[in-house]
């Protein structure tokens, strides 16, 4: 029973990271480098990550300067970005690449609010999966007499509280990306 609640827990915690690492690649108005950890440039032939490519430095709150560690990559990386709807416009010296961000509109952002939104509820309904699946397994000991119905009832109840406290951590999350979406 330990087992099932110490792996339930690892695996909301999971969820709860992913949501995080989702949400920061929804872009604000600022600069920052988790917009391009899901980005893939066509390095000699193979899929590789921006952070393997290149490093990244904000000058500004709006501005990204990524100098990559092998001249040859500019364009690939250049091109990855470009088609990334990020919504910026990568410019480069031969040396390194700039992003500018532009100015978000009032209706960008309630666009990048719905989206926030949405993942957050994806991330949700990951918890609340786990929840259920856990206490499916409780039920299932339950029945095989290796736990009692005392036992099952109090392991939901923790389940519940820890759904929740997890529920509440990716609530939080979402009220932080709301607010750094809605500053201007």
């Amino acid at each position: 029973m330990a087992d099932v609640e110490k792996e339930t827990q690892d695996k909301m915690q999971q969820a709860v990271d992913h949501a995080r690492e989702d949400l920061s690649t929804i872009r604000t108005g600022r600069a920052h480098p988790a917009m391009f950890n899901r980005l893939n440039a066509d390095y000699y032939g193979a899929p590789t990550p921006l952070q393997q490519l290149a490093t990244f430095n904000s000058p500004d709150p709006r501005t990204m300067l990524i100098t990559p560690f092998d001249r040859s990559a500019i364009a690939a990386i250049e091109k990855t970005i470009r088609e990334a709807d990020l919504g910026v416009n990568p410019s480069n010296d031969g040396n390194s690449i700039r992003v500018v961000m532009p100015q978000l509109t009032e209706e960008r952002r309630k666009e990048y609010i719905k989206l926030a939104k949405s993942k957050a509820e994806d991330a949700r309904i990951a918890v609340r999966n786990i929840r259920r699946h856990a206490i499916d397994s409780l039920k299932k000991l339950e029945k095989s007499s290796e736990i009692s119905e005392d036992e099952l009832a109090r392991a939901e109840k923790s389940m519940d509280t820890t759904t929740k406290k997890y529920v509440e951590a990716i609530d939080e999350l979402l009220k932080n990306k709301e607010a750094e979406l809605s500053e201007v």
